[in-house]
């Protein structure tokens, strides 16, 4: 495959040019690390805008209610414990004392319900706010305990709260009307104000954001200095300057690159199963792609197997949801599944009507099967994206390919301008699926295909509502089912989260690395 030649030339020459330093993947100058990012980030969690280029920013700037433990469950942040009333309609949350945002100001309930205004409000779109729509109402008790009051049920509350839903301080926003809260650039862009283990030091648009660390932080200060986020968009560029000594650790994107860094005596390299699927979302508003017999022609078009072994060196498996195993007795493994059949493909297309014309593409009513996708320009996505062009086209689909830089995909996904979009989700450590594929986020939340299915709406509204885990499971197995028949998305893989990082760096631990950014402040430097 020319994709895997390409990056095995690559990694010949960065083993033989002058990329190659003593000091591979070594620490930033005077106690620092250096991590890349994908485009200019957006420092405000909730802010429309705010996808994968800001996650590791504000997840060090920002605390939420929970995070992520280290023992692979859901642990207290600034919340230190929570309780809900036996109807489910009311969760508490007791607070943290002596919290302290980065000016010195103390961190209060006031705060967290500023914070959940914002989320609730439905004027504003905040980004994720389907996770949140069964809130009804954030209310005060006292300076240190707030309670979240349900419409109906929610089980995933402690997750949610958790990834990605860093409190925002509510006097940084004094004199601000709500409807410029996204224009609130002097937080949003420059300055903004936090309760993380990383406080703002330097910020300069297309190159880099330097955090410095926080010494009342309240989960302990860090030693690390500083943490430098590298704007770098190309995997390449990221191998290739973690190579140079540029970067101290890092997300190897493209498995082909492993061998570049692996066996080096100051690198270490290590890999666990990610929540996260690739995949291309088909608008469910394009008539295109309204049948599900298209739908399922286009999962049984492309070789996903091969796909994982000339991109991913097997770093991969082929998916059958979006739901991964990662979650273990959520996971459906009886469901639907789609082995590379041109034949059958072809055969789904005649039945939902259409036809080869002269040139091979195929016709219905007149209209020619031709969309365009959209995808960024980052990681393997160019050859990839030319590899599916190529599958449609071998079943009579002509795709035009319309690779955009990070920050312009994230405006068209924003404004749903797009035929299809092949992209990826990396999802909390629960099953709720509800904010990428329920019908209330399909013009302004995660559910980038805009699907819209009432079984499956109330599948996910009951997953919430359920008040055991025996009963979710049942509840999310069935709906895998349906996503694996009625293919809301059309899935391309699991993959594998493979990371790279000095042997000096110390204490991170064995969580996928997002979540590990959370208890930056215990890692160390050698």
């Amino acid at each position: 495959m020319r994709v895997r030649a390409f990056a095995m030339a690559l990694v010949g020459l960065l083993l033989i040019t002058g990329f190659l330093r003593p000091a591979a993947g070594g620490p930033a100058p005077g106690g620092g690390i250096v991590f890349p990012i994908v485009g200019d980030p957006t420092f405000n969690p909730w802010h429309p805008r705010h996808f994968v280029e800001s996650i590791f920013v504000t997840r060090v700037l920002f605390n939420g209610l929970t995070k992520w433990g280290k023992e692979s469950r859901w642990v207290g942040d600034l919340a230190e414990s929570w309780d809900v009333a036996a109807d489910g309609l009311t969760w508490t949350f007791k607070l943290r004392r002596g919290v302290k945002w980065h000016d010195g100001r103390d961190f209060t309930a006031d705060d967290v319900k500023f914070t959940y205004d914002i989320v609730l409000n439905p004027r504003l779109g905040a980004t994720g706010r389907a996770a949140f729509t069964s809130i009804q109402e954030v209310r005060v008790v006292d300076p240190n305990t707030v309670q979240f009051l349900l419409s109906v049920p929610q089980a995933s509350i402690v997750a949610v709260v958790g990834v990605n839903a860093g409190i925002i301080p509510r006097h940084a926003f004094a004199g601000v009307a709500p409807e410029n809260y996204w224009t609130h650039d002097a937080f949003n862009k420059r300055m903004p104000i936090g309760t993380g283990a990383y406080k703002m030091k330097e910020y300069v648009s297309g190159s880099y954001v330097t955090l410095e660390k926080n010494p009342n932080y309240f989960g302990g200060a860090p030693s690390i200095d500083t943490i430098t986020y590298k704007v770098l968009p190309d995997v390449n560029a990221q191998v290739a300057q973690f190579l140079a000594g540029d970067l101290t650790l890092l997300f190897i994107d493209n498995p082909v690159l492993v061998k570049a860094v692996q066996g080096r005596p100051n690198v270490e390299v290590n890999t666990l199963p990610q929540n996260n699927f690739y995949y291309i979302a088909p608008s469910h508003r394009n008539p295109l792609f309204q049948d599900r017999r298209v739908r399922q022609a286009m999962m049984y078009a492309w070789d996903r197997p091969a796909m994982i072994r000339g991109f991913l060196e097997g770093f991969a498996t082929p998916a059958s949801g979006p739901i991964t195993p990662v979650l273990k007795n959520y996971f459906n493994p009886n469901v639907k599944t789609y082995e590379f059949d041109r034949a059958r493909a072809r055969q789904l297309l005649a039945e939902a009507g259409w036809t080869p014309g002269s040139d091979g593409i195929l016709v219905k009513g007149g209209q020619r099967f031709r969309f365009s996708l959209m995808y960024p320009t980052i990681q393997y996505f160019e050859p990839l994206a030319a590899l599916v062009q190529q599958y449609y086209r071998a079943v009579g689909i002509d795709v035009v390919l319309d690779g955009r830089d990070f920050n312009t995909l994230i405006q068209n996904l924003l404004a749903r301008r797009y035929d299809a979009m092949m992209v990826w989700w990396i999802m909390p450590e629960d099953p709720d699926f509800f904010n990428y594929a329920h019908s209330s986020a399909a013009d302004r939340g995660f559910n980038v295909p805009m699907y819209a299915n009432k079984e499956a709406d109330a599948l996910l509204e009951a997953g919430r509502k359920a008040s055991t885990v025996a009963e979710r499971e049942r509840i999310y197995k069935k709906f895998q089912e349906l996503a694996a028949e009625d293919l809301p998305y059309l899935y391309l893989w699991w993959p594998n989260e493979i990371r790279a990082w000095n042997k000096r760096l110390k204490g991170v631990p064995p969580i996928h690395l997002r979540a590990a950014f959370q208890w930056v402040n215990e890692w160390k430097l050698e």
